[in-house]
């Protein structure tokens, strides 16, 4: 993983964005898919960032003065700001349409690897199944050419409802 300090052309935002590799920030900045998280704008590029060095062992910390922030422009709440309609009626459907989704698919809980794989290796016969999965297990399905999915909208297992 690598860190890079971003900013945002029209305001001056400064954020941190997380990615794989040099080449993974500049394949999805070419997409489009990196923009500022306190306006939205996609008017994004790295920042001058200072190198991590860390410092020898023999040597003492010496504390700094606070960063003067009396310049800086507080960020908006993006919690508390309401969604729009369209976008309250955008995730209303889509979790109508998962759960009509789900209604023809079996829960399978912490089985859903073992089974993915199983069914994809002929073991189990085919059937839709939904469960729990780590990142990791899920990337490692992928990886072994197994479709898997994240479902959208978050599924209480059956034993966990009320």
């Amino acid at each position: 993983m690598i860190v890079f300090d971003l900013q945002c052309g029209p305001l001056g935002h400064r954020f941190e964005g997380w990615f794989g590799s040099s080449t993974d920030y500049e394949d999805q900045q070419a997409r489009g898919l990196i923009s500022c998280p306190m306006c939205g704008t996609g008017d994004v590029s790295k920042a001058v960032m200072a190198p991590a060095v860390g410092r020898k062992g023999n040597q003492m910390v010496v504390p700094t003065a606070k960063p003067d922030l009396s310049d800086h422009v507080p960020a908006q709440p993006i919690a508390n700001t309401p969604l729009p309609p369209e976008a309250v009626a955008m995730l209303k459907a889509v979790a109508a349409m998962q759960t009509e989704a789900l209604k023809s698919s079996k829960w399978v809980g912490e089985k859903f690897t073992e089974d993915a794989r199983a069914m994809h290796y002929g073991e189990k016969e085919v059937a839709p199944i939904h469960g729990r999965a780590t990142f990791q297990q899920a990337q490692e399905l992928a990886e072994e050419g197994i479709p898997v999915a994240p479902v959208l909208v978050p599924v209480i297992p059956p034993e966990e409802a009320n």
